[in-house]
Order: structure tokens, then C-alpha cells, then sequence
């Protein structure tokens, strides 16, 4: 199970896939050097390429927007059901009684 980590901030990832890209070191460098792991580096660049538009993929603005939708949608299956399920019949009068307060 992995450990549990803080993630790392945006700046961070920013300035790592910025090290890859223009100083031309390998991955399992910078990730060493930075003290990540080489996977973690490599999928913060393939974020960033989605980002940028160079790769296919959805954007974070796109991923909120769809994790949104996806619970907007289970809220209103989850007050479908309700709706469908029977509601109990509404406290008749009893002869006699108004409101369950006995008539004089």
C-alpha cells in the first residue's frame, strides 16, 4: 500500500517539468534529484502536454467540470428513487377528533 503523502504543490511539479524539458537531463535524474519518484515526474509531464493542448486527454477544467456532472447526476438519481418510493398516507382524522385534538 503506498504511503500516505501530502501531493506535491503546483509550483513544485511545475519546476520539475520544467527541469526535463530544458536542461535535456533524463527523468530518473531529476526525479532522484528532486526526490520523487520517476513516475510521479512522468505523469506530471504528461499533465502538463494535456494542458498545453499537445497531447489527448482532458484538462483539469474539463476532469472538475465532469466530476461535477457525475455528482450532480447520483443526486438526482438518489431523489428519483425517493420520489418513487410510496409516502405514507397523510394522519387521517379520527371521527370525532380534529387534528388529533377531540371535538367538544
Amino acid at each position: 500500500m503506498p504511503s500516505s503523502r501530502r501531493p506535491y504543490p503546483p509550483e513544485f511539479r511545475e519546476e520539475a517539468v520544467r527541469l526535463v524539458r530544458e536542461h535535456g537531463k533524463p527523468m530518473a535524474a531529476v526525479a532522484r534529484d528532486l526526490g520523487v519518484s520517476v513516475e510521479s515526474l512522468r505523469q506530471w509531464i504528461q499533465r502538463a502536454e494535456v494542458e498545453e493542448g499537445k497531447r489527448e486527454g482532458l484538462t483539469e477544467a474539463e476532469r472538475d467540470e465532469l466530476r461535477r456532472l457525475w455528482r450532480e447526476n447520483r443526486v438526482l438519481r438518489e431523489e428519483r428513487e425517493i420520489q418513487k418510493k410510496p409516502q405514507p398516507s397523510s394522519p387521517r382524522s379520527r371521527a370525532g377528533t380534529r387534528s388529533g385534538v377531540p371535538l367538544r
